[in-house]
């Protein structure tokens, strides 16, 4: 039996709707970069490959057309749309998932999750600091995780995080505020705050 471990691909969701926002919250800047390709960057430093996860409609918005891309192939149904689509093309790779709304996360965090990496549990995730459930949006999803997350899909069930509470994973400290993410234009003016005052 082979000790190597699946390779890591990136998956950078990108295909949310964005309502409560009430615009592309990919399209937001932060530190006059817009977070998507922040977050590209910090995914493309750390991944062997990576690929951004969009809806069919997104494919050639000009944020997104000049990225690899990999195309939601099942209904609308949230990240989980997300993570399958990359899961059935490239079934050998695990996925280091990653939402485009974390202005907070750093290439340390991610060190840290690719570090811990248990190739034989099914993902590899950090803790929520709000309340201690798997963030299924900054983890390693192993190959391994496809038969659940594909049983819930077809039983129409499509939150991520409940698959994760089903499946043996490694749960990991909460890191401190790198997975705070923005929904709505209040807590946007608030991150834009709080990151000038870290500067």
């Amino acid at each position: 039996m082979s000790d190597r471990q699946p390779p890591l691909f990136g998956l950078l969701l990108s295909g949310g709707a964005s309502q409560r926002m009430r615009q592309d919250k990919a399209a937001l800047p932060y530190r006059g970069e817009p977070q998507l390709l922040r977050a590209w960057r910090l995914l493309e430093a750390v991944t062997e490959r990576a690929f951004l996860s969009v809806r069919d409609q997104q494919r050639d918005d000009p944020l997104r057309a000049g990225l690899p891309q990999i195309v939601d192939s099942y209904d609308a149904i949230g990240p989980a749309a997300g993570i399958l689509s990359a899961q059935d093309r490239f079934p050998e790779a695990a996925w280091l998932v990653l939402a485009c709304d974390l202005p907070l996360l750093d290439e340390t965090t991610l060190q840290q999750l690719i570090d811990a990496r248990d190739a034989s549990a099914s993902a590899t995730v950090f803790a929520s600091r709000h309340d201690g459930l798997p963030e299924p949006l900054c983890a390693i999803w192993e190959p391994s995780s496809h038969a659940l997350l594909k049983q819930r899909y077809e039983d129409g069930s499509y939150c991520p995080r409940k698959a994760l509470i089903q499946s043996r994973i490694v749960l990991l400290p909460a890191p401190g505020d790198a997975l705070d993410n923005v929904n709505t234009p209040e807590e946007r003016d608030e991150m834009q705050h709080r990151m000038e005052f870290q500067a």
